[in-house]
């Protein structure tokens, strides 16, 4: 069986360095019991273990801290990092083996000592954080650490932020967190956090060996990978739905067939239009059946369907808990329509990266192989500069999206500047 960092594509530094940290975490482990062994400090990207528990001759700057940030470009595997990691801190040996209990229960998710924080709604709220972080200073069962994995950590609202910041310049002894972010941008990550964590930065996997990693782990034929792997650009979850769901191949071929579409003002409201449909049918798709099932879980919960007494009673009582649970799940949808928008923008944007590379002439591989001929028409007919303006297009609406633009006003506008050029 591979170990937990074999599904890292493309990450070489990365893993080496978190080998060498986990191997300082377990050092930390053996040099004293609870009552002898050091805390992490708190002294931000150079932090290292105390160097009476490190191990001879290892480099004090590859030691154990209590706090890391992972970033990267959506796809490069922020996310799979922190989960190995997590994976590595837990194994009995150290290194993260893949085999022993305390890999396979983190890499599955059931592992008790480990917290994964998923954002299903646009952010993760302060009542949700403080609870965490309660949560997370209680001693470890298991003996090892007590790690609080944080994914999208860029949707923390302002007070989550301070609630994780306090915990993280106080942290308890055997307490480590790590979180997920695009970059250590103010935007993303605040300040405060960032000086108080290590970075470990990951970069968009060649489509090669993302390939190698779908036929490797999924058994994709060699050709299909390496077509999913650059038309994915990188993202391996992409490269992966896309080599495997018929329906996401359909999406992406009507998303590529909006540049010949666009042939007056009208159409362009007609595309903007399809492609919020598709994005919001795509969303309803992946969200209703777990929708349905929590909702029947709850309610069972609740007493639905019983005959006892009080059943009655307790059902009408339980208004509240069902407002809130199709509260969280309205945000979930919402953030579902967002995501799936942005894959179609990333696939437009795609192809009008390969008009202009193709008008410029460079000596590189195009995205969509498979609208190659119509991105070489359309280099002819906007030239450069033109097909500079449709990527700023589609890049604008992306960043409008962002800033919490109504998706639907920022894909019209984004169609009406396609068209004009």
């Amino acid at each position: 069986m591979p170990d937990v960092f074999a599904d890292l594509v493309g990450q070489d530094e990365a893993v080496t360095e978190l080998r060498r940290a986990a191997a300082a975490a377990a050092a930390v482990l053996r040099a004293g019991a609870a009552d002898r062994a050091p805390a992490l400090v708190a002294a931000g990207p150079t932090s290292a273990v105390e160097p009476a528990s490190a191990p001879a001759g290892m480099d004090p700057s590859a030691g154990m801290t209590h706090a890391w940030i992972f970033t990267g470009p959506p796809g490069s595997g922020r996310s799979v990092a922190a989960r190995a990691f997590a994976a590595a801190l837990q194994c009995v040996h150290g290194t993260g083996c893949g085999e022993c209990p305390g890999c396979r229960t983190t890499m599955g998710g059931t592992h008790a000592d480990v917290r994964l924080v998923v954002p299903e709604g646009l952010s993760i709220g302060v009542s949700e954080m403080r609870a965490l972080v309660l949560r997370a200073a209680s001693t470890p069962s298991g003996g090892r650490w007590q790690v609080v994995v944080i994914e999208d950590a860029d949707r923390l609202t302002e007070a989550a932020g301070n609630a994780l910041l306090k915990a993280i310049e106080e942290p308890p002894p055997r307490t480590v967190f790590l979180l997920c972010a695009p970059s250590t941008h103010p935007d993303d990550i605040s300040v405060t956090i960032r000086s108080r964590c290590r970075v470990v930065p990951l970069r968009q996997p060649p489509a090669d060996a993302v390939a190698e990693v779908l036929v490797r782990r999924d058994g994709i034929a060699p050709d299909v990978a390496q077509w999913a792997a650059a038309a994915a650009q990188g993202h391996v979850g992409r490269a992966r739905r896309l080599a495997r769901d018929p329906e996401a191949r359909k999406r992406r071929e009507a998303v590529l067939a909006v540049p010949r579409r666009l042939t007056g003002v009208g159409a362009a409201f007609d595309a903007a239009s399809a492609l919020i449909e598709a994005a919001e049918a795509e969303a309803e798709a992946s969200v209703t059946e777990s929708d349905t099932t929590e909702r029947a879980a709850l309610e069972t919960a609740l007493g639905a369907g019983g005959t006892g007494r009080g059943a009655a009673g307790a059902m009408r009582g339980a208004a509240g808990q069902l407002k809130e649970l199709e509260k969280r799940q309205k945000s979930r949808a919402t953030r579902a329509q967002r995501d799936a928008l942005d894959r179609a923008l990333v696939d437009l944007a795609g192809f009008y990266r390969d008009a202009l590379t193709m008008a410029l002439g460079a000596p590189v591989a195009p995205v969509h192989t498979d609208t190659a001929a119509l991105a070489g028409a359309g280099a002819q007919k906007w030239d450069a500069e033109g097909s500079l303006r449709r990527l700023e297009a589609v890049l604008a609406c992306r960043a409008a999206i962002e800033a919490n633009v109504k998706p639907r006003i920022a894909v019209e506008a984004m169609m009406l500047a396609l068209w004009k050029g």
